[in-house]
């Protein structure tokens, strides 16, 4: 009984002596971390694409913070070999950006480096456990390029081309070339920021941390909300786009390049956000089905 009571009190002793038995890896961690996050936090979060950066810093580790208690018994060390198959490529690739300063590969390679540190020391259970933080870390750092341009060049058409029709049928003296858009003598130039990926990817984040903390046991209806956010944010978008041209129609392109697009952005970010909440009360009728069709748990 005595051997079998200290058994199951070693995981819990483990991680109370993990910084003196762990501090040459934690020390390893900063030299990544640090330099790389004060590259992100210069380079991303001080644009509005990567606004929601520090949100997500600030809840995530809150969550970490919330969860520990419940998974510190779970704490076993996780497969070696599984661990050194995503750290290693994940530490080669991390000096060759950072050697190369690009900072969306270096973002990436820190965060699958990270995650599998994570998995071998503490286990397969306590990833399981604490799935939601380790996913949503993922958006503290700014998307390649590449993918940005790819994404939002049809978007930006899209957009330019629906604003521009709806404001001609009111007989206003507006056309549109590409993703440009002349009014009067102005043209407006319909950018990534305005074309919806930007707004996709902050209005996840933080509807994903509204989701998880309203209905984390309901994965089903979770879903769903996280789909309604692609329409919640181009709409919103396009919503911005036709503040954006009506200031521009009558008042002129210095209004509209000045603290009005800022503010567009930030009432169009708002908007965008109580649309969420508000689908989410329309749709708590389903909720409410979902949840009385949800299985009922087998006794032990």
């Amino acid at each position: 009984m005595i051997g079998a009571a200290r058994g199951s009190d070693q995981p819990t002793a483990g991680p109370a002596r993990s910084w003196q038995s762990h501090w040459l890896l934690y020390l390893g961690l900063a030299t990544m971390i640090v330099p790389t996050m004060i590259d992100v936090a210069r380079q991303s979060w001080s644009t509005e694409q990567g606004a929601h950066g520090p949100i997500v810093l600030a809840t995530g580790i809150w969550l970490v913070m919330t969860l520990r208690k419940e998974v510190t018994p779970l704490i076993r060390p996780g497969n070696i070999l599984l661990t050194l198959a995503v750290l290693l490529p994940s530490l080669l690739i991390y000096v060759v950006a950072r050697i190369t300063t690009t900072l969306e590969l270096e973002g990436a390679a820190l965060y699958c480096a990270m995650v599998a540190i994570f998995y071998g020391m503490c286990g397969g259970k306590v990833v399981r456990t604490m799935w939601f933080p380790t996913v949503y870390f993922a958006f503290l750092f700014p998307p390649p390029d590449s993918m940005v341009a790819t994404i939002t060049q049809p978007l930006k058409l899209g957009i330019s081309r629906a604003a521009v029709a709806l404001l001609d049928g009111f007989g206003m003296s507006i056309a549109r070339k590409g993703v440009i858009i002349q009014v009067d003598q102005y043209d407006i130039l319909v950018a990534a920021a305005c074309a919806g990926l930007n707004s996709i990817i902050s209005l996840s984040a933080i509807g994903l941390f509204y989701i998880y903390m309203r209905h984390n046991a309901n994965w089903r209806y979770a879903v769903l909300l996280m789909v309604a956010i692609v329409p919640v944010a181009l709409l919103a978008n396009f919503v911005r786009v036709l503040l954006l041209i009506l200031i521009t129609y009558f008042f002129g392109d210095a209004y509209a390049q000045g603290f009005l697009h800022g503010f567009a952005g930030m009432v169009m970010f708002v908007v965008a956000l109580l649309g969420i909440f508000g689908i989410d009360m329309l749709a708590s009728p389903l909720r409410t089905r979902l949840e009385s069709h949800r299985p009922a748990a087998v006794p032990a």
